[in-house]
């Protein structure tokens, strides 16, 4: 199944991508835009342009498990863009997938304007790898 995740952020947003075997996670795109409803269109069209079948969107839950003003924001961004697709929506924990993210980029030596580019777009490659490892160790709950 070819799953999209969705990195929302208020200017740049991350997409990425999985193949039919859901095996590999790959960055698509960043979507800057800082226009709450445009965000929402756009990665609608992604979805559609990539041929999704499932979207992950990042949930950005506190440590403790908690809701933040951020998490409430990407709840309604995943009910929003449930309205304009046709495929299931689905809110993935994604706790300190940044960290990660930022880890990677120092790993591989991106910088300057280049990280700022990428960052959004390698959050959400995390973010469907965690939710693809979810998948393969709980194929009994599908």
């Amino acid at each position: 199944m070819k799953i999209l995740a969705v990195d929302f952020g208020d200017s740049r947003t991350g997409i990425a991508i999985c193949d039919r075997g859901e095996l590999l996670a790959s960055p698509v795109c960043v979507i800057e835009e800082k226009h709450f409803p445009t965000t929402i269109q756009k990665t609608a069209a992604q979805a559609e342009e990539q041929g999704a079948e499932l979207i992950v969107v990042g949930h950005p839950l506190n440590m403790d498990g908690s809701k933040g003003p951020r998490a409430q924001l990407c709840e309604e961004f995943a009910e929003k863009l449930r309205e304009l697709v046709s495929v299931p929506v689905v809110l993935w924990d994604e706790r300190q997938t940044t960290v990660s993210a930022i880890g990677f980029l120092n790993e591989t030596n991106t910088r300057g304007k280049k990280r700022k580019q990428v960052i959004d777009a390698v959050a959400a490659t995390i973010i469907l790898e965690n939710y693809l490892n979810y998948r393969r160790n709980h194929k009994e709950e599908e």
